[in-house]
C-alpha cells in the first residue's frame, strides 16, 4: 500500500477535531472561528431573493458580475485599489479556496515560500501541496517584527510571503513600516505578496494598509479576502482574490479545476452587503468585538493564563504554563473535559508541534456565551491540571494525534 505523497506527515485539521470534542462534552466551543449570532439581515434578504428569482444554476466560473463589479468599487473607495472586475478579480469558495488556487497556480516545485508563525494552519500544507519548501519567521502576539531575521528568511528561492493582517492566531495588526519592510524585500529578490486579508474590518488598534497600496507592489500582490468574518457567514464559502491580469489568468485556470465556482445566489447576496452596508456597520462591528475580546482577555487573566489582547481579529493566544505541566493537546482537551471550555492546542500554528505551552480562544460568540465561559475558566486557577491527568480516550486520540 503506498503512502500519498503530497499529504504524508499532514494531520487532521485540529481545530475541526476540537469542535467535534466540544460536542462530546457538551462544552463551549472557542476553539473554532465561527460566530454564533446572525448575519445581517439585509445580505440574508438578498439571498433569500436571489433563490426565488432563480438564480441557482453556475454563475460565471471566476464570479458574478454583480459581486466582481461590487468589489471594485468597494476596494477603489476603501483603498484606491483600481481592479479591473473582468481580468483582475476572481471570486472564489472561501479565503481558504483562494490561498490554495493562488499557491497552486504561482509557485513552482522547488521554490520556497515564507510563512510566518504562529500561523493558519492551512498555509503550510498549502505550501507543501504546492511542492514548495515552507520558511517560517516568528511573528509573537507582543512586539514588532523581527526584521533582521525576516530578511535573512528571504534567498534566491524565495517565490512568495504569505501575510496575514490582521493575523491568526497572533492578533497583530502590521505596521506601515513593517509592510514597507516586507515590500523592500519582495521587491529585492523579484516575489510575490499573497495576502490574506479576512480580518480586515476586525481591527482594534492600528490601520488596515493593504500592502498592494505600497509603490512597487501592485504588480506583484495577490489580495485575499472574503465575506466570512466580515459578515458573519463562515459556512456561505465566498471568498475573493484581486491580482494583476497576468497573475489572475493563472489563479483562475486552478480555481476553474478546482471548485468551478461559489455558490450563485450567495454572490448576489454578498454583492448587495457591499453596495449597501455603509460605514457604521463596519464601526459597529469593530466595537462589538471590542467588547468581546475585552471581556474573554480579563476572565483569562484573571485565571491564571498569560496574553496579550489582540490588535486585530477575533482570537487570543494565552499561556497555560502556570496552570498546567501537561502538553497543549491534553491541557486542552482537560479544560474542554473538566472546565467546560475548549481551546485548540497551540502547536496547531507551529511547524514544530507541541514546545509551547500555548491555546487559542475564539470570541467571535455573543456575550452570553462569553460570560459564562469566563465564569467556567475563573475555576480554572483552583483545578489546576497535572500531568497526571493525560486523557487517553480512544476518539481523543484518533482525532487529535499528531
Amino acid at each position: 500500500m503506498t503512502t500519498a505523497r503530497r499529504t504524508h506527515g499532514f494531520r487532521e485539521s485540529v481545530i475541526r477535531g476540537m469542535t467535534r470534542l466540544a460536542r462530546e462534552y457538551n462544552s463551549i466551543n472557542l476553539a473554532q472561528g465561527f460566530p454564533n449570532f446572525p448575519a445581517p439581515d439585509l445580505l440574508k434578504e438578498a439571498a433569500i431573493r436571489a433563490v426565488r428569482d432563480d438564480i441557482n444554476q453556475y454563475a460565471i466560473t471566476w464570479g458574478a458580475q454583480r459581486l466582481r463589479e461590487a468589489l471594485a468599487r468597494k476596494y477603489a473607495t476603501w483603498y484606491a485599489i483600481a481592479a479591473d472586475p473582468e481580468r483582475e478579480i476572481t471570486v472564489t469558495c472561501g479565503a481558504t479556496e483562494a490561498m490554495i488556487a493562488t499557491l497552486l497556480a504561482l509557485v513552482n516545485p522547488g521554490d520556497e515560500v515564507i510563512v510566518f508563525e504562529p500561523f493558519y494552519e492551512n498555509y503550510g500544507p498549502d505550501t507543501i501541496l504546492a511542492d514548495a519548501r515552507p520558511v517560517y519567521v516568528p511573528l509573537e502576539p507582543s512586539g514588532p517584527l523581527d526584521l533582521d531575521r525576516l530578511a535573512s528568511a528571504f534567498s534566491p528561492r524565495t517565490r512568495a510571503i504569505i501575510v496575514n493582517t490582521p493575523s491568526n492566531p497572533a492578533g497583530r495588526v502590521l505596521t506601515r513600516a513593517e509592510l514597507e519592510a516586507i515590500r523592500d524585500l519582495c521587491v529585492r529578490y523579484d516575489a510575490l505578496a499573497v495576502t490574506d486579508e479576512i480580518y480586515e474590518h476586525i481591527r482594534f488598534w492600528g490601520e488596515h494598509i493593504p500592502i498592494a497600496t505600497l509603490p512597487g507592489m501592485r504588480e506583484r500582490t495577490v489580495t485575499i479576502s472574503g465575506a466570512s468574518k466580515t459578515f458573519s457567514v463562515t459556512g456561505w464559502r465566498v471568498g475573493w482574490i484581486v491580482a494583476p491580469a497576468a497573475l489572475t489568468d493563472a489563479i483562475r485556470k486552478v480555481h476553474d479545476f478546482l471548485t468551478v465556482g461559489a455558490p450563485a445566489p450567495l454572490q448576489e447576496g454578498v454583492a448587495v452587503a457591499l453596495d449597501q452596508l455603509d460605514e457604521s456597520f463596519y464601526a459597529s462591528l469593530a466595537e462589538g468585538y471590542r467588547g468581546r475580546r475585552d471581556l474573554l482577555h480579563a476572565a483569562l487573566v484573571e485565571s491564571g493564563f498569560k496574553c496579550e489582547p489582540p490588535e486585530g481579529a477575533y482570537y487570543i493566544l494565552a499561556d497555560y504554563s502556570g496552570l498546567s505541566e501537561l502538553d497543549d493537546t491534553a491541557f486542552a482537551v482537560w479544560l474542554s473535559r473538566e472546565v467546560g471550555v475548549t481551546p485548540v492546542p497551540g502547536s496547531s500554528f507551529f511547524s514544530r508541534g507541541g514546545e509551547r505551552s500555548l491555546v487559542r480562544f475564539v470570541f467571535c460568540k455573543t456575550s452570553d456565551v462569553l460570560e459564562e465561559a469566563a465564569r467556567r475558566l475563573r475555576g480554572t486557577a483552583g483545578q489546576r491540571g497535572s500531568g497526571a491527568e493525560r486523557t487517553e480516550e480512544p476518539a481523543v486520540r484518533s482525532g487529535l494525534q499528531r
